[in-house]
């Protein structure tokens, strides 16, 4: 794994010139045991509708989370986004695509998830459109038996994906990225023809990093472990600072 690049150029991407795509937990609002009570602050959320204006409205977050969620948590922001790791999407023109699956199949991964979640406090089973992901950050002590249950069921049904996050493995019925969700809006207005940029906190943002590095783009990995993004910074309190300078244009 290459060793990312102490500084990060924010003064070398004029916003009418970049594609900006952004995580949203451990990177727009720190990551907390209860994942209902992650919260955007005030500050960032002001910075985010600067940086819209100035960037043309080439501003997208790409999540783990559902649009549904983002939306909720961003209000009044209604950003284009990406949710649920790839598996549905909503333009710049507000048109919400999703990837088909099996409703069958959605609601058995459901039923299980929660059947192993209900006899086990802590754990949290959190049904979002064609993904199930099953939370263990209260109980880390549970991440063994946690994982071994999900890889039981992908076993089961070979169209379940195992992604593994920090304290969640999420288990998605269709095999979209985050780098597909960023690929489809850099094919779209206003994001085509910019330098994207990315920026991430976690192995399911790996996806994310490849793509934009293949496209000559900046990769920025928001704290600590392995990655192949391009640069990092120490944790949301820096990027929320990055995010300022990139606003300020």
């Amino acid at each position: 794994m290459p060793l990312p690049a102490p500084d990060f150029p924010a003064d070398h991407l004029p916003p009418s010139r970049t594609a900006f795509f952004l995580d949203f937990d451990g990177t727009l609002a720190q990551i907390v045991a209860d994942p209902d009570r992650a919260a955007v602050g005030a500050e960032t959320l002001a910075v985010l509708r600067r940086l819209e204006e100035v960037a043309g409205g080439a501003v997208a977050v790409v999540s783990g989370r559902s649009i549904a969620q983002l939306d909720r948590m961003l209000h009044p922001l209604r950003l284009p986004a990406a949710g649920v790791h790839g598996l549905e999407r909503r333009d710049a023109a507000g048109t919400l695509l999703q990837t088909p699956v099996d409703a069958d199949a959605q609601q058995r991964l459901a039923a299980a998830v929660s059947a192993f979640v209900e006899g086990r406090p802590g754990l949290l089973a959190e049904v979002k459109p064609g993904s199930v992901a099953l939370h263990y950050r209260k109980r880390p002590e549970l991440e063994a038996d946690s994982l071994a249950f999900a890889i039981d069921l992908a076993r089961g049904d070979g169209r379940i994906r195992l992604v593994e996050g920090k304290k969640v493995i999420e288990m998605k019925l269709a095999a979209r990225t985050k780098g597909d969700a960023i690929a489809d809006f850099m094919a779209e207005a206003p994001f085509s023809g910019r330098l994207p940029f990315f920026a991430g906190d976690d192995v399911t943002d790996e996806a994310g990093f490849a793509l934009v590095n293949g496209m000559g783009g900046v990769s920025l990995k928001v704290g600590p472990g392995e990655t192949h993004a391009r640069y990092r910074v120490a944790d949301t309190a820096a990027f929320a600072a990055c995010l300022a300078r990139l606003a300020a244009g």
